[in-house]
C-alpha cells in the first residue's frame, strides 16, 4: 500500500508540475537570483518604430520595444516572434542567430531588438515583398499574438516594406525604467 500513495503522491506532483508549465506559469531566476514569471505577449506595450537605411549598405533598419506593463519582473527569453504579413499570402518572419540571454525585466523597463531588412525598389531586392502599416508579435514562447503598428522615428504612422526571407533580428537588449 505504501508503494501505492508514494506512486499516486509522485504522478500527482509530476501531472501538477507538468500542468503548470502548461499554463505557462513556470518561472525563471534572474541574474539577482530571484524568480520571475516569462513574460507574455499581453503584458507587454509593444511599439515598432522605422529608422531610415544604413549608409553604404542599402539595408534598412527599424526596432521594436517592448515595455513591461505588469506590476512585477518578468523575464524575456529569447528573441520575440515577428511577422508581416501582406493579406492571407505573402508574409516575412523575424529571425535571430543563436539563442540571446534571458532579460530580466522589471516593471516599466523595456526590452528593445534592432531589425536590418532589405527594403523594395532596392538593388536585389527581389519580387518576394511585402508593405504592411503593421506587424503581429509575440513574446519568446507565447503562442498569443499582438498587432502593432508601424511608425517612423517621430510616431507617425507609416509602412515597412520588406523584401527576402527573413527581417535580421539583433540581440536583443534592456532599456532601462524611464527610458
Amino acid at each position: 500500500m505504501p508503494a501505492t500513495t508514494r506512486l499516486t503522491t509522485g504522478l500527482a506532483v509530476l501531472a501538477t508540475g507538468l500542468a503548470l508549465a502548461a499554463c505557462g506559469t513556470t518561472t525563471t531566476t534572474t541574474a539577482e537570483g530571484t524568480a520571475a514569471p516569462p513574460c507574455r505577449t499581453a503584458s507587454l506595450a509593444w511599439t515598432l518604430a522605422k529608422l531610415g537605411t544604413e549608409r553604404g549598405t542599402g539595408r534598412a533598419q527599424a526596432r521594436l520595444t517592448a515595455v513591461n506593463k505588469g506590476p512585477g519582473t518578468c523575464v524575456f527569453d529569447g528573441y520575440p516572434g515577428l511577422e508581416i504579413h501582406n493579406g492571407k499570402a505573402e508574409s516575412i518572419e523575424g529571425s535571430g542567430h543563436g539563442h540571446p540571454a534571458a532579460v530580466a525585466l522589471p516593471a516599466k523597463a523595456a526590452v528593445t531588438v534592432d531589425l536590418r531588412y532589405t527594403p523594395g525598389g532596392t538593388n536585389g531586392a527581389g519580387d518576394w515583398c511585402v508593405r504592411q502599416r503593421e506587424a503581429v508579435v509575440r513574446a519568446p514562447h507565447d503562442s498569443r499574438a499582438a498587432v502593432v503598428p508601424v511608425t517612423d522615428a517621430h510616431r507617425k504612422a507609416t509602412a515597412i516594406d520588406a523584401c527576402g526571407d527573413t527581417v535580421s533580428l539583433a540581440p536583443l537588449r534592456r532599456t532601462p525604467q524611464g527610458h
